[in-house]
């Protein structure tokens, strides 16, 4: 296990950059605690890759260094830094028996034996495939081939970290879902520093402890993974964590947390953020902080009023769309049916509510 720093990190794919456009990942000092599960989370082409590559030895940056225990290991290649990788696609020996994919990084360092034994069985019994150990790889279902896979990445317990590129990228979705709740109770029983790179919002915040997100080659928030879901440092990171954006009128601020926004022709308290998008104030609204008003129609404090548009019935409940004066359709789930046209009023929670842009 090992803290990995980051001091004065940044890559360029020119051979001479000029400007900070020029990086693919920009300037990055960051400390990540022995132990710890990190996600980095944006989307494609946002530098996730390039900073894993760099972490793992497969990339050498443009400047700055990678540290392992105030260690130096900048120069060092991939073979020295004494890591486990799991990459997007399952890296299994189709010839070798699952027993004997498991013990191929553990013979391979001259484990003893029994050692080797006592291991396999164990992580074995945490992917859920002792039944399996004398099979084929070959002709395996493909979350059986990355169970193995992920299986290889845990066998060492002497690894400084372990770092994971998307490996549930290429499973359809029923199988990911498993997959994300098997890599989470996995993860939970590891004491390994873990580097995890995912577009998903999800899988970050079902398997970090912290969440380093990414936008352009640039660290817009590094925080834990509740921090980023309820708190978002950005209006980009807010849209991303499933925050819905309406361009407001004005903002009126309290204090340095607190600020009021004008939502639906009434006033909307929230916590106070940085600048709006495009320096235009904006309100941001979880979907889980709007819920029917008791009453439906008793327009208070903290709620605004609407007008049904459709409600369609979803199994557990009804999806039902309000449309808003001046601030456009908001979905809210309801435990029986509204008719179409029926006004109601909608209860705001402030916790979930971001208020971006300076006072007017």
């Amino acid at each position: 296990m090992a803290k990995i720093t980051l001091d004065n990190l940044a890559h360029s794919y020119l051979p001479n950059p000029t400007s900070e456009d020029d990086f693919a990942l920009k300037e990055l000092n960051h400390d990540w605690v022995d132990g710890e599960a990190y996600a980095l989370l944006g989307a494609s082409g946002c530098g996730k890759s390039t900073l894993l590559n760099i972490i793992s030895g497969l990339l050498h940056p443009s400047q700055g260094r990678i540290l392992f225990n105030d260690r130096d290991v900048t120069n060092d290649p991939t073979t020295k830094r004494n890591i486990a990788q799991v990459f997007q696609f399952p890296v299994v020996y189709d010839t070798m028996t699952v027993r004997d994919n498991l013990a191929f990084p553990l013979r391979n360092r001259g484990a003893d034996a029994a050692y080797v034994a006592q291991r396999v069985q164990q992580i074995a019994g945490m992917i859920g495939m002792e039944d399996m150990l004398n099979r084929k790889a070959r002709g395996l279902t493909a979350d059986a081939k990355q169970k193995i896979s992920l299986g290889r990445g845990m066998v060492r317990e002497d690894v400084n970290a372990l770092l994971f590129d998307e490996p549930l990228s290429n499973l359809d979705v029923q199988l990911r879902a498993t997959m994300r709740t098997e890599l989470a109770s996995l993860l939970g029983r590891l004491n390994t520093t873990v580097v995890y790179v995912t577009h998903d919002v999800t899988e970050a915040l079902a398997l970090a402890d912290r969440i380093l997100v990414l936008d352009q080659g640039r660290a817009v928030q590094l925080d834990t993974a509740r921090a980023v879901f309820s708190r978002p440092a950005t209006p980009w990171v807010a849209a991303m964590a499933g925050f819905s954006s309406r361009l407001v009128p004005q903002v009126v601020r309290h204090d340095e947390s607190t600020a009021h926004a004008t939502f639906g022709g009434e006033s909307l308290r929230g916590q106070a953020c940085g600048e709006g998008p495009d320096g235009e104030p904006h309100v941001f609204i979880h979907p889980d902080a709007v819920t029917l008003a008791e009453g439906l129609h008793a327009v208070e404090e903290g709620t605004v009023s609407g007008v049904v548009q459709s409600c369609v019935y979803e199994g557990r409940g009804y999806r039902v769309t309000v449309h808003v004066a001046d601030a456009g359709q908001v979905t809210v789930m309801s435990p029986w049916a509204l008719e179409v046209a029926t006004t109601v009023a909608l209860a705001i929670d402030p916790e979930g509510v971001l208020v971006f842009g300076r006072a007017a």
